[in-house]
């Protein structure tokens, strides 16, 4: 089984937000959904990255390197051409 970890940007804000999962699907469900307390006022999204991890531990370490300063770095050169219009 897999764990995920996905970044959301949000197009209210333009702010990312770095989570980690077992069910990928369900979570973005939630999201949408507005059941998740931390991004429940935050409007629309688009999941701009996630990759999949073969431990939990594995994913709670690179959840929080992509949390880092060298982390968001990335995630802008992966992120920078979402378009919310689409």
């Amino acid at each position: 089984m897999f764990h995920f970890i996905y970044v959301l940007k949000f197009g209210k804000d333009s702010k990312f937000y770095t989570g980690y999962t077992k069910n990928l699907k369900l979570r973005l469900k939630q999201h949408q959904e507005g059941r998740v307390k931390s991004t429940r006022n935050r409007g629309l999204f688009k999941l701009v990255y996630f990759e999949g991890c073969l431990n939990q531990q594995d994913a709670t370490h690179r959840e929080k390197y992509l949390k880092t300063h060298f982390g968001k770095m990335f995630l802008k050169k992966q992120a920078c051409q979402v378009d919310f219009t689409r």
